[in-house]
């Protein structure tokens, strides 16, 4: 491809016994042989497997430092054990150009990302309120979000800053503590003013709402269109007046 000019590249690679991608090894395998590109835009997440060897793998400052005097112009990334043999490291490009962003955790760093309209957030360690509140200023048109964390949070009384997500429609919860349906359903942590199609379990649903009467998730809840959980129930007169377009 030595006529390229443009080149988007969105990968997610599994590597065994090896190391992170970083910017030495993307030039040498794939700038160098593009002498004509002039616009290079990326998101590579490696997922390693490192079980029965010893690796020494890089710290975000190390991968930081491989694109520095190469061609990249900005480049974000954030690196992180996931449990033991095992471990992630995320690089993009900056501006980010794609509208997916996966796996996202507590090790992520900031920055903006205007174009993204799906997120997953995912970790082993508890999600706080303040790291919502970041989430909510970087991602600023987010349509649908994803958690997954069974960790519940440490911080109980939250912070007095209200987070809003103007553009938020979808919001998956099924995978994740009650005490983040209670950070994105009570109107007094966080503001949802689209919201329309919730994925969370019954047991959160019925807990967070105290069975349809607590007025503290109403808000949020009152314009949603669609509600999907996995458990079967019996729609009880609460549940009707609690969620009026159902």
């Amino acid at each position: 491809m030595i006529n390229l000019e443009e080149l988007k590249l969105y990968l997610s690679i599994l590597r065994y016994n090896s190391t992170y991608v970083d910017g030495i090894q993307l030039y040498d395998e794939i700038l160098i042989y593009m002498p004509r590109l002039k616009k290079f835009y990326f998101s590579i997440q490696a997922c390693v497997f490192n079980k029965n060897i010893k690796i020494d793998l890089p710290s975000n400052e190390d991968i930081q430092d491989s694109f520095i005097g190469r061609v990249y112009g900005s480049v974000g990334s954030f690196a992180h054990p996931i449990e033991s043999g095992i471990s992630r490291c995320h690089i993009y490009s900056l501006p980010y150009q794609f509208q997916h962003f996966y796996n996202l955790n507590n090790y992520f760093k900031g920055g903006m990302f205007d174009k993204v309209q799906f997120l997953l957030m995912i970790d082993l360690c508890p999600f706080e309120h303040n790291f919502f509140k970041m989430i909510s200023q970087n991602f600023s048109f987010l349509k649908h979000l994803y958690i997954q964390n069974n960790k519940p949070q440490k911080d109980k009384q939250k912070s007095s800053t209200l987070i809003i997500f103007p553009h938020l429609i979808h919001l998956d919860l099924s995978d994740a503590h009650v005490d983040y349906a209670e950070q994105f359903l009570f109107d007094k942590n966080t503001h949802l003013p689209r919201l329309r199609i919730l994925i969370i379990s019954y047991t959160s649903l019925a807990m967070v709402t105290d069975n349809f009467t607590n007025d503290a998730a109403r808000v949020n809840c009152s314009k949603l269109t669609s509600l999907h959980v996995s458990e079967p129930f019996v729609r009880s007169e609460n549940f009707h007046q609690y969620f009026p377009l159902l």
